[in-house]
C-alpha cells in the first residue's frame, strides 16, 4: 500500500512537471519575464498557425511576437523634455505628441508607443524614468507578410475583443483563442480529454493548427499569379495546387494580395475576401471534361464516337456556336476536347438526356459547398439545371449559364484525377492541442461519382489534348504525362441579359502524373486585357508550375 501511494504521488508529480515544463513552459516563461517590468493584465495569447514543408518541418505562418508598450503617467512625470530625450535616444517618437501627452496631468495613463522590441523596451526600462511604464505586450505577427494572406486571414477587433476576422484565423478561432486562465486547467481533464466521463464539455481545447500549405510551393504559385496579373492587366488572378487523392491543398493564392502585418492600411475591405471560396464564376470549357465523363460513364458515347459538327446549333430560338463559329465536319469526341467544340458538348448532352446530365453535374457537387475549412464558402448557382428548356442544359455543358466557386470546380475536376471519387478540399492537416495531444484532421471517404474506367478514359483524352493540341503540342513534356484543359468564358452583364463581347474569364486546370496524379493545378485570371483565349494567358504559367513541382518533389517520370 505504501508503495502504491508513493507511486501514485510520484506519477502526479511527473505529470504536473510535464505540464509545467512542456505544455505550459512558454506561458510560465512569459510570466517570469513580466517580473522584469510592470505587470500587464490579460497578456494576449493565441495559438500558432504553421505551414509544413515537403520534409515535414514546420514553418511559422502566424505566431505571437513579444515586446513592450511604453506608457506615461503624466502626473508623475517630473521633466517631460528630459524623459523625451532619453526615450528618443533609442526609439523614434514624435516630440510634440509626447510633450502633449505629458501635460495631461489628470490622465493616469497615456500610451507613447506600442509593439516596441524587447531590446529597446528593456533599455527604456533601465532609464528608470519617473512616471514611465514599460509593459510586456504580445501581438499577432505573420512572418511571411503577404504569403498565403487570404488563406491565413488575420486577427482584428470584434467589438472590444480580438478575434479571427478572415481565413483560418476565423474558421479555427475557437481552437486558436486561449483563455487567460489556461495555465490552471485541471491537468486530469487534459489527460482524459477524449474520455467522456472526464470531459463533460466544460474544458475548452485550444492549441496550434498545422496546415498542408507548403511554403516554397505557395511562394512559387504566388509569383506566377503576380506575373500573369501584371502582364495582362487583369482584374483578379488566383490559383490552387491540390493533392487530388486526399484533398490536401499545397498552395492557394489570390492576387492582388495584402500584407497581413499592415492590413489596416488597406483602403477597401473587399481585398480581404477570398474569391476562391466566396465568389462564383461561369467556368467555360473546363466543364467539358465533366460533360464528356458523364456521357462515357452512361455508355452513350466513347472517345471515338463521331458527330457532324456544323459550327452552330439552334435550340429554343437561341443559336450556340463554336468559339470561332466554324464547323469541322465529321469529328470525334477526342476532337471535342482537343479543339474545345461547344457543339460537341451539346451533342453529348443530347445523347444522354437532360435529366441524366443534371444528375451527373449535381453529383460532382457544383451546386453545393465543398466543406473546405475556410469561412464564408458559397454554393454554386445551378438553377439552369432545373430548366424545362434544352438551351440551358446545352450551355451548361460547356460551362456557361451555371456558376460555381473555384474550389467547387477543383473538387469536381478532381474526380477525373482520383479514379472517379470526390474528395474534400482542406487546408489543415493536424491540430496540436495545448494538452500535448496532436490530432490528425480526417475526412470521410469520398463518394464515387464515376467509374474508374471512365476517369481513366477521360484522362487519356486530356493527355492527348496536351500532347497534340495545346499550343500545337509545343508544351508536351517528353517523360511525363500531363492531363489538362483550358477554359474561356464570357462575362455575364450585371445590369441586363447577355454577355460582354470583350470581357472574359480565363481558366486552366490539369493534373500529373496523369494516371497516378499527385498534383492538380487550377488557375484563373479575370478580365485580362487585349487577349481572348486562356491558352494565351495561362498555358505557360501552368507548365512552369508543373516543371517546378517535378523538380521540387523529384517526381519520377511515368513514360
Amino acid at each position: 500500500m505504501v508503495t502504491a501511494v508513493v507511486f501514485l504521488f510520484a506519477s502526479i508529480l511527473v505529470v504536473r512537471l510535464y505540464f509545467v515544463q512542456i505544455v505550459y513552459g512558454q506561458d510560465f516563461s512569459n510570466r517570469a519575464d513580466r517580473q522584469y517590468v510592470m505587470p500587464s493584465p490579460n497578456l494576449y495569447d493565441r495559438g500558432s498557425i504553421f505551414f509544413e514543408d515537403k520534409d515535414g518541418r514546420l514553418i511559422s505562418g502566424a505566431t505571437l511576437k513579444s515586446g513592450f508598450t511604453i506608457a506615461l503617467n503624466p502626473g508623475a512625470i517630473e521633466d517631460p523634455y528630459n524623459a523625451y530625450n532619453k526615450i528618443a535616444s533609442v526609439l523614434s517618437i514624435n516630440k510634440e505628441q509626447f510633450i502633449s501627452k505629458s501635460n495631461k496631468k489628470n490622465d493616469p495613463y497615456e500610451e507613447v508607443a506600442k509593439q516596441v522590441s524587447i531590446d529597446i523596451g528593456k533599455k527604456i526600462n533601465d532609464f528608470n524614468i519617473s512616471g514611465l511604464g514599460v509593459y510586456k505586450e504580445r501581438w499577432r505577427s505573420y512572418p511571411g507578410g503577404t504569403l498565403a494572406a487570404h488563406t491565413l486571414g488575420f486577427v482584428g477587433y470584434d467589438g472590444d475583443e480580438l478575434s479571427g476576422r478572415y481565413g483560418l484565423e476565423r474558421y479555427y478561432n475557437d481552437t486558436l483563442t486561449k483563455d487567460n486562465n489556461s495555465l490552471y486547467i485541471n491537468f486530469f481533464a487534459e489527460i482524459f480529454a477524449n474520455i467522456s466521463v472526464f470531459n463533460p464539455g466544460k474544458v475548452k481545447r485550444t492549441g496550434d493548427i498545422i496546415t498542408s500549405i507548403e511554403p516554397s510551393v505557395q511562394l512559387y504559385l504566388e509569383d506566377r499569379l503576380e506575373e500573369v496579373h501584371t502582364k495582362w492587366n487583369s482584374k483578379q488572378t488566383a490559383g490552387i495546387i491540390m493533392n487530388p487523392r486526399n484533398g490536401e491543398i499545397y498552395a492557394i493564392g489570390v492576387y492582388p494580395v495584402f500584407n497581413l502585418n499592415s492590413f489596416a492600411e488597406e483602403d477597401s475591405l473587399q481585398i480581404f475576401s477570398n474569391p476562391i471560396v466566396e465568389s462564383v464564376y461561369e467556368m467555360g470549357s473546363i466543364v467539358k471534361p465533366l460533360t464528356m465523363a458523364a456521357g462515357i460513364d452512361t455508355g452513350v458515347i466513347t472517345s471515338g464516337t463521331m458527330y457532324n459538327d456544323r459550327g452552330t446549333i439552334t435550340l429554343d430560338g437561341a443559336t450556340i456556336s463554336n468559339f470561332d463559329g466554324k464547323g469541322r465536319g465529321r469529328v470525334s469526341m477526342q476532337d471535342v476536347l482537343s479543339q474545345s467544340l461547344n457543339t460537341g458538348a451539346v451533342f453529348v448532352v443530347a445523347r444522354m438526356g437532360n435529366d441524366i446530365f443534371r444528375e451527373y453535374m449535381l453529383s460532382y457537387g457544383v451546386g453545393e459547398e465543398t466543406g473546405i475549412d475556410l469561412p464564408n464558402e458559397s454554393a454554386g448557382l445551378v438553377d439552369n439545371l432545373n430548366s424545362p428548356r434544352d438551351i440551358e442544359y446545352a450551355t451548361a455543358s460547356f460551362g456557361q449559364g451555371i456558376a460555381m466557386t473555384p474550389i467547387s470546380i477543383v473538387r469536381a475536376l478532381s474526380t477525373l484525377a482520383n479514379e472517379g471519387v470526390l474528395v474534400t478540399p482542406h487546408v489543415v492537416k493536424k491540430i496540436r492541442y495545448d494538452s500535448g495531444i496532436t490530432k490528425k484532421v480526417s475526412y470521410n471517404d469520398g463518394e464515387r461519382v464515376l467509374k474508374k474506367e471512365t476517369a481513366e478514359e477521360v484522362t487519356r483524352m486530356l493527355v492527348q489534348v496536351v500532347d497534340e493540341a495545346l499550343l500545337g503540342g509545343k508544351v508536351k513534356i517528353k517523360n511525363y504525362s500531363v492531363a489538362a484543359k483550358t477554359g474561356t468564358a464570357q462575362i455575364a452583364k450585371s445590369d441586363e441579359r447577355g454577355y460582354y463581347d470583350d470581357r472574359f474569364f480565363h481558366s486552366f486546370f490539369g493534373y500529373f502524373p496523369a494516371y497516378d496524379a499527385q498534383f492538380l493545378i487550377f488557375l484563373y485570371t479575370l478580365e485580362p486585357k487585349e487577349v481572348r483565349y486562356a491558352s494565351q494567358t495561362l498555358t505557360h504559367p501552368f507548365m512552369d508550375i508543373v516543371s517546378f513541382l517535378i523538380n521540387y518533389y523529384e517526381v519520377l517520370p511515368d513514360r
